[in-house]
């Protein structure tokens, strides 16, 4: 078991060297996107969740409430980071006559408004549940 861990080891290594010596041409243009991911989390985002958090925990006092809103919420957040990159920038190439055109804009509306419908409708039967004797 130790030689084939040392193994797996020294492969990692080997392609982490490996990548970062395809790297290093295009070290001017990625750099940027290394640091500013880190630090854009770090400025904007994490105080944002945190102050979300915060602001959460005082509105809503029943655990199990709060418990479905933040699943609602980083559900919601996981699809917006999915579709940043289709929102954001144009098509790396021309449409694909095989393919319809997508209204990528639509789509994560209509993502949104069944994550959010799902934690309505979950929020209303627990608390109709919890009101009957």
């Amino acid at each position: 078991m130790r030689t084939v861990r040392l193994l797996l080891l020294v492969l990692g290594a080997a392609a982490t060297a490996y990548g970062g010596w395809l790297l290093l041409p295009q070290l001017d243009a990625v750099l940027p996107w290394l640091i500013g991911g880190p630090v854009l989390h770090d400025v904007l985002v994490a105080p944002l969740v945190g102050l979300v958090g915060l602001a959460l925990g005082r509105l809503v006092t029943d655990r199990l409430r709060l418990a479905w809103i933040t699943a609602g919420l980083m559900a919601s957040a996981t699809l917006l980071l999915i579709a940043v990159p289709l929102l954001w920038r144009p098509p790396s190439a021309p449409p694909n006559p095989g393919l319809p055109d997508r209204d990528y804009p639509l789509g994560l509306a209509a993502g949104l408004a069944v994550i959010w419908a799902a934690i309505v409708i979950v929020l209303i039967v627990t608390t109709t549940e919890k009101k009957e004797p």
